[in-house]
């Protein structure tokens, strides 16, 4: 908090004096909070982030950048968010409709975990170290199969069960310990629908999924998997980091929808249904 507070105040120049008078607070204040000796309270980093609004400073990029952790080319560092913080032993115990099932979700970049659990009332950021040694990985790429397993997990592929198509996918993850694959964007669930309802071609539908940048997520669907997994930092997130990355979870969902509305129209002709892919047409 204290490195964010000082970035904001460096973004508009301000002295102390002058940064403390337009925040209606004491320059002691402003001093113990950019020395770490303090965290602002509710109000406060409501007034900052209203003073970013104002100034057009962009702190949510500053805040998913700062989360990067500095790690070497020999240990894999994973980023996870949770809910309200990982309590005992970690585990594969996710919903079971997640991308890939229940699992424990470790994500490629640290703003898929902070825009996901943003919305919580006290989330808290991990850092990660997973140690794949002696663990079974399925690595599914930007395809159909990671397409549809994502559609059999997230319960879009019921009308198709008892097909082999259905059991194909039912079956893929059998005797893995971690699955990772893209992360798909937050038009999932209704370009998953429309495939399933036989409006959008698969071509269309990858496109679609993949159309925002968010990287590759590990998937610990396994205890072994788990066991290997070493926490390396835990980061409580603060009202002020939550109500910047609020903004931009939203922003990102509103470019998530034009760019998918703009692919479809461009792949409408190419492509199966999938009553054509069922079919073998």
């Amino acid at each position: 908090m204290k490195d964010l507070i000082k970035f904001i105040r460096t973004e508009t120049n301000l002295s102390q004096e002058d940064f403390a008078a337009s925040l209606g607070t004491t320059v002691p204040s402003i001093n113990r909070w950019e020395n770490g000796k303090s965290v602002p309270n509710k109000m406060a980093q409501r007034q900052l982030y209203q003073f970013c609004l104002d100034r057009g400073i962009n702190i949510a990029g500053w805040i998913v950048k700062s989360k990067e952790y500095k790690h070497t080319d020999d240990r894999l560092i994973l980023y996870h968010g949770s809910k309200s913080g990982i309590v005992g032993d970690i585990a594969p115990i996710s919903r079971e409709e997640c991308d890939f099932g229940q699992g424990f979700y470790m994500g490629t970049s640290t703003l898929q975990p902070l825009t996901l659990v943003c919305g919580e009332n006290k989330p808290v950021f991990y850092t990660v170290e997973l140690d794949l040694s002696d663990l079974k990985v399925l690595e599914v790429g930007i395809d159909m199969d990671w397409a549809m397993l994502i559609a059999y997990y997230r319960k879009e592929m019921e009308s198709a069960k008892g097909t082999e198509i259905y059991e194909k996918y039912s079956e893929m993850a059998e005797g893995y310990d971690i699955i990772t694959g893209y992360i798909a964007n937050d038009r999932m669930y209704t370009e998953l629908s429309r495939f399933f309802n036989r409006t959008l071609t698969d071509v269309a539908l990858i496109n679609c999924l993949s159309a925002l940048d968010l990287g590759r997520q590990y998937v610990a669907i396994s205890e072994k998997a788990c066991r290997q997994i070493k926490i390396v930092n835990e980061i409580p997130l603060q009202p002020l980091e939550l109500s910047a990355l609020i903004d931009l979870s939203a922003a990102r969902r509103k470019e998530g929808i034009a760019l998918a509305e703009e692919i479809e129209v461009s792949y409408r002709r190419e492509g199966k249904f999938f009553d054509e892919i069922l079919g073998g047409k």
